[in-house]
């Protein structure tokens, strides 16, 4: 009887322990944004914290579908709220009707309407706003105000993606700084997202942040004025411990209770070695993305500016090694920034496989002869070396480095290696183009998403601009330009695969860009965790946060 007393005691103690659902999570992260405007540096990382509270008005899902985040419907052609119009002059373009959902509030109580939209628009319009952003506001030659929660966007042209629109600045916090501002560089530095990200009134999505610690971490918590599905969690920190390897060791000593996924986190070989070790420990989750980890070369190196130096970098590594011996094959090797996944994907595009003999064959060809040290010189007895620089502290990358390394060095070509934290290679190495010969580090693409911003030449980066566009490389090509606008305006998918087509092989054969490989983005989530859905492309897991909840 004494036993069967203990028995149930035991378990009358036990079953609200089992029931008991943990209400935070904490994340680690190996990268920390610069700063929290959603228009200023386009960094995953920020894109990552952003996704929990400032949503754009549209997004693609987990299945690649196209759907309102912020907006009631989605404007089409079939449902009437996008139309084609007659502009000044004769030409054909478009009138697209947009609704806001009707309950929707900043994190202060304030509504989200149509004057964030209009003030975001004229905001990022402006030449000197210095922003960048996927779907460029600029689109929008006049926007009617219909009422507070309506909008008629009046696009110059037809675009493919007219339904396609970024997030909002809330008009009420940020007109008034930019106001005091007076010009946008010192609203870069006056912006209420970099200045006082707890500010409530920042944030529309269904959490807030509550706590900001520069380069520490941030913490969010719903936000009480979020109509939507309730969020199934009450805090979630998201903690930077920039070395890789050191982020595994918290997250094995539960220190953290997952890693981001999307390539902010750990490395794939480290998540495969550490499901190999671990395997009932977490959930893990290796999904095929659209990001697209390369080399950008600096044209302005004159060593870079021979194309037949450019060339033999590219065919010295053996890239499909690379891939197989660091990440067990399951990356696949890049001929493009266009994923194999893409229905615009280049079949017949021209490749350049391993041959460090034909490499350097092309480096004698150009000029470059190995010296004594085994590395090549010129006649003038330069040395052929170039810098290579990428995000310290980033395990794998830089193992990468170093096997890129050895492979260049036997077809005579020294590179240095040159790493800085995430947040200055991102925020001014890349972004001011400071590089003097190769960078590497990836870039996460929308589904469908034109190439004006990383190749238009109207997206080049400079002092002019306010250092706004990704377009790093500094690619200016007529031809180029004039396809990116056909593929912004062309409706016919047959005629899309050509146009695609063609902008593969420009990008291939001028080779500006050392294309690397497409990540498997490694997510390792724990086991408590539920409604988790990894996305593979630059609408993150993290836009469908509130639906994350204890198991």
């Amino acid at each position: 009887m004494l036993l069967n007393r203990i028995v149930a005691a035991a378990a009358f103690v036990a079953l609200p322990l089992m029931a008991q659902a943990k209400d935070d999570l904490i994340i680690g992260v190996a990268q920390f944004p610069a700063s929290m405007n959603p228009y200023y540096d386009s960094l995953t990382i920020k894109s990552y914290v952003l996704g929990f509270g400032n949503r754009s008005i549209t997004g693609f899902d987990k299945d690649w579908k196209l759907s309102c985040f912020l907006c009631a419907e989605l404007p089409t052609l079939d449902n009437g709220l996008a139309k084609f119009e007659d502009r000044p002059g004769g030409t054909k373009g478009m009138a697209v009707t947009l609704k806001l959902k009707p309950d929707l509030n900043w994190g202060d109580g304030v509504p989200v309407t149509a004057k964030d939209i209009l003030f975001t628009w004229k905001m990022a319009k402006d030449p000197a706003s210095g922003f960048a952003n996927g779907h460029p506001w600029d689109r929008a030659a006049t926007i009617d105000v219909v009422d507070d929660k309506t909008v008629v966007f009046h696009l110059e042209k037809i675009r493919v993606d007219y339904n396609q629109w970024d997030s909002l600045l809330p008009a009420h916090i940020e007109g008034p700084t930019f106001d005091k501002a007076g010009t946008f560089p010192e609203y870069q530095k006056q912006t209420n997202f970099t200045r006082a990200p707890t500010t409530p009134g920042l944030w529309n999505g269904p959490f807030m942040i509550t706590n900001y610690q520069s380069g520490i971490q941030v913490v969010l918590e719903p936000n009480p004025h979020w109509k939507g599905t309730k969020p199934g969690l009450k805090r979630v920190v998201i903690k930077l411990i920039e070395n890789t390897a050191a982020l595994q060791a918290n997250l094995l000593s539960g220190d953290v209770d997952m890693v981001a996924g999307e390539g902010v986190g750990l490395t794939i070989d480290q998540v495969i070695a550490l499901r190999k070790a671990n395997p009932d420990k977490f959930e893990y989750i290796f999904k095929p993305s659209l990001t697209y980890e390369h080399i950008d070369l600096k044209i302005e190196n004159p060593m870079l500016a021979d194309i037949r130096v450019r060339r033999a970098l590219l065919i010295a590594i053996d890239r499909q090694t690379l891939v197989d011996r660091l990440f067990e094959g399951m990356q696949p090797v890049a001929d493009s920034w266009v994923n194999r996944l893409d229905p615009y994907f280049a079949k017949d595009l021209k490749r350049f496989p391993y041959d460090p003999n034909l490499a350097r064959a092309m480096l004698a060809e150009a000029g470059w002869r190995p010296g004594s040290d085994g590395i090549c010189r010129n006649a003038g007895g330069d040395k052929l070396s170039i810098e290579i620089n990428t995000t310290a502290g980033n395990r794998l990358r830089e193992l990468t480095q170093q096997v890129l390394q050895n492979m260049w060095k036997a077809a005579c070509i020294e590179v240095t290696i040159r790493n800085e934290p995430a947040r200055t290679l991102f925020g001014e190495t890349l972004k001011k183009r400071q590089f003097t010969g190769m960078i590497m580090y990836a870039w996460s693409s929308g589904v469908g998403d034109s190439p004006r911003s990383t190749l238009g030449s109207d997206r080049i980066p400079t002092a002019a601009n306010n250092w706004g566009g990704n377009n790093g490389i500094a690619f200016a090509d007529p031809r180029m330009d004039q396809l990116i606008e056909l593929a912004e305006t062309e409706l016919d998918t047959e005629k899309q695969i050509g146009i695609w087509g063609e902008m593969q092989k420009i990008y291939a054969e001028q080779v500006r860009v050392l294309p690397l490989f497409f990540r498997a983005d490694p997510h390792v989530v724990p086991k408590w965790l539920d409604g988790y859905t990894p996305t593979g492309h630059s609408d993150l897991s993290v836009n469908f946060s509130e639906n994350w909840r204890s198991r």
